[in-house]
């Protein structure tokens, strides 16, 4: 997308959606930057419609004469109460309401736009309001739907809106990736599209095949892949600038399809297991994002990809793994396989020599009922790490929250009596035991966050700037976290 960013006193006319976005204390003069015959327009109809500007309403007025399609006017809420995440909304419902007629132009007038992290969630919508995923669906005469191609934006900080349409853009390719389903991408697949970012990018890129696998010892992760009729692999994309000045490993979970194995799954439960594999997703595309914004930061992608399935060759509870790092497992449930990947991933990815680990995965369903499935769950052993992070997902605004890892008793229920660890400590705190069993498989004293996405992966029904579908919920916070280690560097970006 093309950004004009419009100077200070300019109207924001000349484009064929107009945009404003407007706290609840809103007055007549808020509506300025609208052409003033167009104003008065505006203003009849605010009473009309009983537009009260609450945070998330629209009010969409059509224009009858002129290039211009229609004014959207979207709620701020309480200007004391505001985030940026409530900005970016903003942008989104103007930008989507463009992409819904067709309009090949839209220009906004936003509050705050002149501030880098207003204008960078403005980018972000601009790029989340131009996502469908329709490749499967025959076309529809009536679908209006076009990808605006020029934004312009009062006040913008041009800069970071290009910033924040590149993070969106690379969620977007995650979200596109985690739509697809299992039929489409197999671990086989996977690596093949690995190779085709790399190559686009100029990454470095290893992967280790079932071979490989059996060589150096990654039988976690085999044997998640062993009832399927496709082999796992381990897939390692690096991107290496030079001179950086923090290295960050990101680990995701690349189950293609998780059937839950011999511990199979009931119908219901398997709907979606196509977005198992969105950690890697997630992954890939934070990734993508370091490239794109050219940040002055190393990052290692390390996905541990297989397909879970019941076939003869699977494993099977009661069975004993030995990990990557010599640890041995006790399998009590197959359908705990994310963590099993995630172990062999993580010890791989210790040996990088990280500075920061960040794994991602859907890992359990209990950290769902524990936040909702609007907030996903944060787990670490470095405190200060995971304050920085958090810092940096609110202004994404992408909720974490952060549970805790101190308690002995939890602890000891992911140990065995026959193997070192066991792989399913049961219903109770299992998003906690689950992260307590994957630190096993970080280097001591590397500073890790483990990143449960099981609840906010996917939406069953449009809300907020996602529609139904794959969320690749984590790669905006993941992106402004690596934004954020290179502009402590004083480092710029872009």
């Amino acid at each position: 997308m093309n950004f004009e960013v419009l100077k200070s006193g300019s109207t924001i006319g000349r484009r064929q959606v107009l945009g404003v976005a407007l706290y609840d204390d809103f007055t007549a003069e808020d509506l300025a930057p609208l052409p003033s015959s167009i104003a008065v327009l505006v203003s009849m109809h605010i009473p009309r419609e009983n537009f009260k500007a609450k945070k998330g309403r629209t009010l969409v007025v059509p224009l009858a004469d002129g290039d211009a399609m229609c004014v959207v006017l979207a709620g701020l809420g309480s200007r004391d109460e505001t985030r940026p995440d409530d900005y970016r909304l903003a942008a989104y419902h103007i930008v989507r309401t463009a992409a819904e007629r067709g309009a090949s132009s839209v220009s906004m007038a936003i509050p705050r736009a002149s501030e880098r992290l207003i204008s960078r969630a403005i980018g972000e919508a601009a790029a989340l309001a131009r996502y469908r995923f329709k490749k499967y669906q025959s076309p529809d005469d009536d679908d209006r739907f076009a990808e605006p191609e020029s934004a312009a934006v009062l006040d913008g900080e041009r800069e970071s809106l290009e910033e924040g349409f590149a993070i969106g853009s690379c969620q977007c390719y995650a979200r596109d990736l985690a739509n697809e389903p299992g039929n489409v991408i197999n671990p086989e697949i996977l690596e093949k599209i690995a190779r085709d970012l790399a190559a686009e990018y100029g990454f470095k890129i290893d992967v280790a095949d079932h071979e490989r696998l059996s060589r150096d010892g990654m039988n976690a992760l085999l044997a998640v892949g062993k009832g399927s009729a496709v082999p796992p692999r381990l897939i390692h994309l690096e991107y290496a600038p030079e001179s950086p000045v923090a290295s960050v490993a990101l680990v995701g979970k690349g189950i293609t399809f998780d059937s839950g194995g011999l511990d199979i799954k009931p119908a219901d439960s398997m709907l979606t297991m196509k977005g198992d594999k969105t950690g890697a997703c997630v992954a890939m595309g934070a990734l993508k994002a370091a490239a794109e914004l050219r940040l002055p930061v190393r990052v290692h992608a390390v996905i541990g990809a297989a397909e879970n399935m019941p076939g003869g060759g699977a494993y099977r509870p009661d069975d004993v793994i030995k990990a990557y790092n010599g640890k041995t497992i006790e399998v009590n449930n197959t359908d705990a396989e994310g963590r099993l990947t995630l172990a062999d991933a993580l010890a791989y990815a210790c040996e990088q020599a990280p500075d920061f680990v960040i794994d991602i995965a859907t890992l359990t369903g209990a950290c769902a009922v524990a936040l909702g499935d609007n907030t996903a769950g944060l787990f670490t052993n470095d405190d200060g790490f995971a304050d920085d992070f958090m810092n940096a997902a609110w202004a994404s605004g992408e909720r974490f929250w952060k549970l805790p890892m101190d308690d002995e008793n939890l602890r000891k229920k992911i140990k065995s009596p026959i193997a070192d660890l066991i792989n399913s400590a049961g219903r109770y705190g299992g998003a906690i035991t689950a992260a307590m069993f994957l630190e096993n498989f970080v280097e001591k004293g590397r500073p890790w966050i483990h990143l449960d996405i099981a609840a906010t992966d996917f939406v069953k029904e449009p809300y907020s700037y996602y529609i139904k579908g794959a969320t690749a919920y984590g790669t905006r916070a993941i992106a402004a976290y690596l934004v954020s280690l290179a502009g402590k560097s004083g480092a710029a970006t872009g």
